[in-house]
């Protein structure tokens, strides 16, 4: 058996305390399933981490990062935009250090969209297994 056919990836999501976190609640009390490698870090806006923290989540051994924002909902002015040009940085920077740009992802979830969170952790795992665990 090789190493990618019996790996679970661990995924960290980011959500938004205002729009993506109250639908990651949603889906819990939907009682929907999603990867049970998965671990929630909330935070007022994922906008706040520099570059360098999706690196140090690889380096803590997660295997991808999906950030769950409340895209142009959110109540910070401009916060979803800069958030989308920091993670363009970050995917250069991903290639620059040899780790797949596939690893990390940027969705739009709001607090009623249990089917669509559900959805992307299925995206993002179906593009992490393959690629294995993490090596940095």
């Amino acid at each position: 058996m090789s190493e990618t056919e019996d790996f679970k990836p661990k995924i960290l999501i980011i959500t938004n305390l205002k729009c993506s976190d109250p639908g990651a609640d949603y889906v819990g009390q939907s009682h929907l399933e999603y990867t049970p490698n998965a671990f929630i870090m909330r935070t007022k806006d994922p906008s706040v981490f520099p570059e360098e923290f999706y690196f140090y989540c690889f380096e803590q051994g997660f295997d991808g990062v999906i950030i769950m924002s409340g895209g142009t909902d959110t109540p910070f002015k401009g916060a979803y935009e800069a958030l989308a040009k920091m993670i363009d940085n970050v995917y250069v920077s991903m290639q620059e250090r040899g780790i797949e740009i596939a690893r990390l992802r940027l969705t739009a979830i709001c607090s009623v969209c249990a089917e669509a969170f559900i959805k992307e952790m299925g995206r993002i795992v179906e593009a992490v297994e393959p690629l294995g665990p993490i090596k940095v």
